[in-house]
């Protein structure tokens, strides 16, 4: 299991070192695919639940989101507006009439899987885009390392039983840890202003929020009675279970990176 966790985690880092290299759109190219494996198995999920989403009018506006984040992202929260509001005019015209849930599914979809991840787009496409990106999956993967070492070695303290119960307090401060030295480490080399602070603040950031969109995932997963979100990936499970801790914090990242230290005004 283990073998197999890390020869995916290898072959998935190159894969992903390769699309940040080339950027552009060989980049939303790349994230297109993983969008419409991820939401494939968002939806799966919804299904189990019951619910009734227009899946594939979210999927098609998320992918617009794609596209319009590499080529005029000024206009992408107008199109994030707009897509979500034309889904909910949708429902409308269903044979059955929708619920609340389905709508609130359908609009989660959009967020969730298309807005949020779409920020990759633009994190990249900044002045040193791919060293800002490189930085921040450099975090992630330094958290997701550190919690996972660590809290197999001293993991003692469920962080959350009910929604992820192999996570442990103890796994938790060794990953964030391990993002905050890889913030660091990778501010100073950047020279960015203030370093110390800004390195520490950016590590803590990304850390606690792939934390966080881990847990995410995982109540998505526990309420839909499901272990993984697919199966696609030895060891690891579905794209979503792999890519929880990117979907929050690619906005994030983006937002820190342009206004703490690029200082660029927002539009």
């Amino acid at each position: 299991m283990l073998t197999s966790r890390i020869v995916s985690a290898t072959v998935l880092i190159c894969l992903a070192l390769l699309a940040i290299y080339l950027g552009g759109w060989w980049f939303v190219a790349a994230l297109a695919v993983l969008v419409i494996l991820g939401q494939q198995e968002y939806f799966r999920m919804v299904y189990r639940k019951g619910h009734r989403p227009t899946a594939w009018l979210c999927l098609v506006f998320s992918l617009v989101l794609l596209v319009v984040q590499q080529a005029v992202p000024d206009l992408s929260t107008l199109v994030f507006v707009l897509s979500g509001t034309l889904i909910c005019f949708s429902l409308l015209f269903e044979a059955e009439p929708p619920s609340i849930d389905d709508m609130a599914t359908s609009l989660l979809g959009l967020f969730y899987a298309g807005l949020l991840p779409s920020y990759l787009v633009r994190l990249r496409a900044l002045d040193q885009g791919v060293y800002f990106l490189l930085l921040t999956f450099a975090c992630i993967w330094a958290a997701d390392i550190g919690a996972f070492f660590f809290g197999k070695a001293f993991g003692k303290t469920r962080l959350s039983p009910r929604i992820s119960p192999k996570k442990t307090v103890e796994g938790a401060i060794f990953g964030i840890g391990g993002s905050i030295l890889v913030g660091l480490l990778g501010a100073m080399w950047m020279q960015w202003t203030a370093w110390p602070l800004t390195g520490v603040a950016f590590g803590l950031l990304i850390g606690v929020a792939g934390l966080l969109g881990d847990l995410t995932e995982s109540l998505m997963k526990r309420d839909a009675g499901l272990k993984d979100s697919g199966e696609l990936i030895p060891g690891h499970g579905g794209v979503m279970d792999r890519a929880d801790s990117y979907i929050f914090t690619a906005p994030l990242a983006f937002y820190f990176i342009s206004l703490v230290v690029l200082q660029q005004p927002l539009l």
